[in-house]
């Protein structure tokens, strides 16, 4: 077996094992949707900027951002899937490729280091803060994001090589993580005073999915090791399921994390009665 440092594990279970047809096929198609739907999330962004106040304008702008970043950024990891690994005719199955790239997760954690600050900073465009300082959560969110997102991108390259290593470095952007998440919840908590009872309840929901969608990062993080060291993860299963889970958390981080704070905008612009008397009409 060729010599793979300090790769991704998805690397050494196609040098060993190999993929299955089902597998490797799977895997392409998960992150093809990835990129796919923050194409459309631009659209949909692009599209509906002109029914909210001016005020609340820059969520939707920030989010177009975040979904030109996700979509170059995940097209690239999708390309360098397929370029990874070949079929093999006599075994019937895909193995990394000799010729080809590495197979590296750090495109995603390029793209979480522009997005995650951006995603951060939309809900304060959006909420009224009644006793927290602007720039003072502003500049929380950006260095616990920030931080978070360069410790795991350390870790990752020792998920194989040193364990110790790897969860240390785990542990370290979980520290960042556990602040962001106090962070938000006392924005989230600051919003909701003085407003409408349908816009606390989208504050209610969005609180809600930043916790379900955040939390599935982390663990992606440890898929292989989820079952045990040597456990059921550590396979193509946990590949397929570690792509699938950075997937949903992108999509729902991203794509429906914005549509929320769209349709808060909305709310708080008092422009949703009239919206839904055009379409009515």
């Amino acid at each position: 077996m060729q010599n793979l440092g300090n790769s991704n594990f998805e690397n050494y279970i196609g040098a060993t094992e190999g993929y299955s047809e089902i597998a490797y096929q799977f895997t392409s198609h998960i992150l093809t949707l990835g990129y796919a739907v923050m194409l459309a999330g631009l659209l949909y962004f692009i599209l509906t900027i002109k029914n909210v106040d001016k005020k609340y304008q820059m969520s939707n702008i920030l989010s177009a951002v975040v979904m030109v970043s996700a979509f170059l950024l995940l097209y690239a990891q999708a390309e360098n899937w397929t370029t990874s690994f070949t079929f093999d005719v006599d075994k019937g199955k895909y193995f990394l490729n000799p010729e080809g790239d590495l197979f590296n997760n750090g495109y995603r954690y390029l793209n979480w280091l522009i997005d995650v600050p951006m995603l951060l900073f939309q809900i304060l465009f959006v909420v009224s803060l009644t006793t927290s300082s602007f720039i003072s959560v502003r500049n929380q969110f950006w260095f616990s994001g920030a931080l978070m997102i360069i410790t795991g991108y350390i870790g990752q390259f020792y998920e194989v090589t040193n364990l110790t290593l790897f969860f240390v470095w785990g542990a370290i952007s979980s520290a960042f993580f556990f602040h962001i998440l106090w962070v938000m919840k006392k924005v989230i908590d600051e919003g909701k005073e003085g407003i409408s009872a349908k816009g606390q309840k989208i504050l209610s929901n969005i609180w809600i999915l930043f916790l379900v969608s955040w939390f599935l990062y982390p663990g992606a993080y440890l898929m292989p090791y989820l079952a045990g060291l040597e456990g059921f993860f550590y396979s193509e299963d946990g590949v397929m399921a570690r792509q699938l889970t950075y997937t949903i958390a992108d999509v729902c981080s991203k794509v429906i994390y914005g549509v929320l704070l769209g349709n808060l905008a909305l709310t708080l612009s008092g422009n949703d009665t009239m919206v839904e008397a055009k379409k009515a009409a």
